[in-house]
C-alpha cells in the first residue's frame, strides 16, 4: 500500500482531530482506488505510511466501519468492504430519489453563475477524456455530481446527500466507460439551463440508470 507522496502534509495541514484526517485519507485512497475492495488494513502499515501513531489509525478505521468502507473479517481483520450487489443496488436507489428531486430543484434554483460552472465542468471533462486523462475524468466527474446538491439550494437535501457522498463517489469511479456519462452530464446541463423540471429529472433519471448498468456490468458481470 504506498500512501500519498503528500500524506504527512495533509496530516499537518487542519485543526481537524488526528483521527478524522486519518479516516479522510484513507477514505481517498479506497475511494481512488489506491486501496482496493478485499485488501487488509493494517494498524501498523497505516501509521508507519502516515507517520502517526496507531491509536488515531485504530479509531479512523472504526469511523470507516460506521461509514461502509471498512468492514471486519474473522482471522483477516479490517479489510476495504468488498460491495454486495445489494449494497450498490441500495446506493442507487438513493441516488434515484436525490438526483432527481435535487435537478427538478435545481433547474428552478440554479444561480446563471453555477449553471456557467456546471458546464465548464462538463467542458473540462471532455477535454480530459479527449487527451486520455482518465483520473482527471474522475475528478471531475465528482465535482459535477458535487456541484448538483449545491445547486439546488436545499439545506436539508445537501445534508442527507453529506454522509452518503464518499461511498457515492467510490461506487461512481467504478464506471469504466466515461464518454457515455460524460455524454449524459451535458444533456443534464442542456435541460437545467433550459430551466425544465420534467427534462432535468428525466436527465437525471437516464444518468443514474446508465451507471448502475455499468457498475453492474463491471463489478459483477453477467449476474449484475
Amino acid at each position: 500500500m504506498t500512501p500519498p507522496t503528500d500524506a504527512a502534509s495533509t496530516i499537518g495541514a487542519t485543526h481537524q482531530p488526528l483521527r478524522e484526517r486519518v479516516r479522510d485519507l484513507i477514505r481517498d485512497r479506497i475511494v481512488r482506488g489506491d486501496l482496493q475492495p478485499g485488501d487488509r488494513l493494517v494498524e501498523r502499515v497505516l501509521a508507519e505510511e502516515m507517520g502517526v501513531s496507531r491509536v488515531p489509525v485504530r479509531e479512523a478505521l472504526t469511523l470507516l466501519k460506521g461509514e461502509g468502507f471498512v468492514q471486519e473479517v474473522p482471522r483477516r481483520g479490517a479489510i476495504v468492504t468488498v460491495l454486495a450487489k445489494d449494497d450498490v443496488d441500495d446506493l442507487f436507489d438513493v441516488r434515484v430519489a436525490l438526483d432527481v428531486q435535487c435537478a427538478r430543484l435545481a433547474s428552478a434554483r440554479a444561480t446563471e453563475d453555477e449553471l456557467h460552472t456546471l458546464r465548464a465542468l462538463a467542458d473540462d471533462a471532455d477535454a480530459a477524456l479527449a487527451r486520455g486523462d482518465l483520473e482527471r475524468v474522475a475528478e471531475l466527474n465528482q465535482a459535477f455530481h458535487d456541484a448538483l446538491p449545491r445547486m439546488a439550494h436545499n439545506r436539508i437535501l445537501a445534508a442527507t446527500l453529506e454522509p452518503l457522498e464518499g461511498r457515492l463517489h467510490w461506487v461512481l469511479r467504478q464506471n469504466r466507460s466515461p464518454g457515455i456519462l460524460l455524454a449524459e452530464h451535458r444533456e443534464l446541463v442542456e435541460a437545467l439551463a433550459s430551466r425544465d423540471a420534467d427534462a432535468a429529472a428525466a436527465a437525471a433519471l437516464r444518468h443514474v440508470n446508465t451507471s448502475r448498468a455499468l457498475c453492474h456490468e463491471i463489478m459483477f458481470g453477467a449476474e449484475g
